[in-house]
């Protein structure tokens, strides 16, 4: 099972002053920037995936700029990833559709055939066929029963463009691996679409739908799935977000799956943003300590404009709890200082009201509880990653996105290592050169948590 990172330009700025909160001197974005595989001594994934919705177009706006969208056709994937190089040129680069940005239309607004022409032009080594995601499922029904009528279209449209895109990418097949994506509404509907993907001639299929679906839901899918093909059929997981869970799907000879998780959750979970192992296949988290720039965050400078503290008080409150934040780090101050200061600014800026104005609140309690457990175990010092390392408690601090990716990085490490040590209880044998796998002396010689980063 190989952990496969869904990019989004997820890149930090190696100068990056933390204490003046400013990047580096001269600094060019894209350039100067580096990707996790480059700040860290190997990278933290088993390949990358670039979604076609990310790159945007003139069917839909993506997250690239005009100039970036260029340069990735231009160049090709792999020099634009910057995966041009030793230990790196033989990773995986997959490529999909994301579905998902476009499941409000009627019909997807791309086709087979300049899917596969996408993928072709920017050097893709895997790519997804053209699917319409499914939001419905039941796991009463059997066989092709149940589906609404626009679940029952979705499934033909999506089977109709996978039998379209194995034969557009013929001519690219000794270069490139097509997979076919399964859409359904319920177990069996999965499964039956499966075999059919089997049918047409794709060795590679890839499970779609997979964003509305819980846990059980879709450990059920994915079960029907394996059970409706040959066992030599590789399996891909699209939109993978359950990294508590991951333990739980390795019975299923899943041979791939995509994630950013580990990334997102650094600065978009309300709690879980910082990952340790526990040794036993799973992790722990932490939550980050909230200090946003007093002069850029929309909620403080409301409350300035509300009359609920001043400006100066607030860049004191701020100065404040970053200063006790790092003369913990150093032992400087003991843990309730800091927990006072550092609740003083970040509560106004999480809950939105000064903290003197909440007596008593359990969300103030809440907080409190997860920024002492954070600041009494110091995971920071726990881990031996160089990002921790060399950012030390920074990395911890929730502040813009030069710490808060750096985190995602950390975390992005700690997951590989979890996946690389569970036992895959009956998987399949996998073609190491499939994946440019590197040979064993560069594959985590160090233990999960070792991740050396160039800051």
């Amino acid at each position: 099972m190989r952990f496969i990172y869904a990019d989004s330009l997820d890149v930090v700025d190696p100068g990056y002053d933390f204490v003046k909160d400013s990047n580096s001197l001269g600094r060019k974005p894209y350039w100067d920037d580096l990707y996790p595989h480059e700040i860290l001594d190997r990278a933290p994934y088993k390949g990358m995936l670039i979604s076609r919705a990310i790159v945007g177009g003139h069917a839909v706006g993506g997250k690239y700029s005009e100039a970036q969208a260029m340069r990735l056709r231009r160049v090709g994937a792999r020099a634009f990833l910057r995966l041009d190089r030793d230990g790196l040129r033989d990773l995986p680069i997959f490529g999909d559709c994301g579905a998902f940005s476009y499941h409000k239309e009627a019909l997807p607004p791309y086709s087979s055939e300049d899917t596969a022409a996408f993928y072709d032009d920017v050097g893709f080594t895997h790519g997804c066929s053209v699917d319409h995601i499914i939001f419905e499922n039941d796991e009463s029904v059997s066989g092709l029963n149940g589906g609404s009528p626009e679940s029952r279209e979705r499934y033909d449209i999506t089977l109709a463009n996978a039998e379209t895109f194995l034969r557009a990418t013929a001519p690219m097949r000794a270069r490139f691996t097509p997979l076919g994506v399964i859409q359904g509404w319920s177990p069996p509907s999965m499964a039956e679409a499966a075999r059919r993907l089997v049918a047409m001639g794709y060795d590679y299929l890839a499970v779609g739908g997979t964003v509305p679906l819980k846990t059980p839901q879709l450990r059920a899918c994915v079960a029907a799935i394996r059970d409706a093909i040959p066992a030599a059929t590789r399996l891909h997981v699209l939109g993978f977000a359950r990294a508590d869970e991951i333990a739980s799907f390795t019975n299923f000879a899943i041979t791939s799956f995509d994630t950013a998780s580990p990334m997102i959750r650094a600065f978009k979970d309300a709690a879980k943003n910082y990952y340790l192992p526990n040794g036993d296949g799973s992790l722990r988290y932490y939550t980050a300590i909230r200090v946003p720039q007093a002069l850029e965050n929309n909620r403080l400078m409301g409350l300035v404009k509300q009359g609920a503290l001043r400006q100066e008080e607030l860049v004191a409150l701020e100065k404040a709890a970053l200063g006790a934040l790092r003369r913990y780090d150093k032992n400087d101050a003991d843990l309730n200082e800091t927990l006072d200061a550092v609740l003083a600014y970040s509560v106004p800026a999480t809950l939105g009201a000064p903290i003197e104005r909440l007596p008593g609140s359990k969300s103030v309690g809440t907080l409190r509880e997860r920024y002492y457990r954070t600041l009494a175990e110091r995971p920071w010092t726990q881990c031996r990653c160089k990002i921790c390392r060399t950012a030390s408690i920074e990395v911890i601090i929730f502040r813009a996105s030069n710490r808060n990716k750096r985190r995602g990085m950390h975390n992005m490490t700690v997951f590989d290592g979890l996946v690389d040590g569970l036992e895959l209880k009956g998987n399949q044998d996998v073609d190491p050169t499939l994946f440019g796998d590197p040979s064993p002396p560069e594959r985590a010689a160090s233990s999960p948590l070792i991740c050396s980063a160039r800051l």
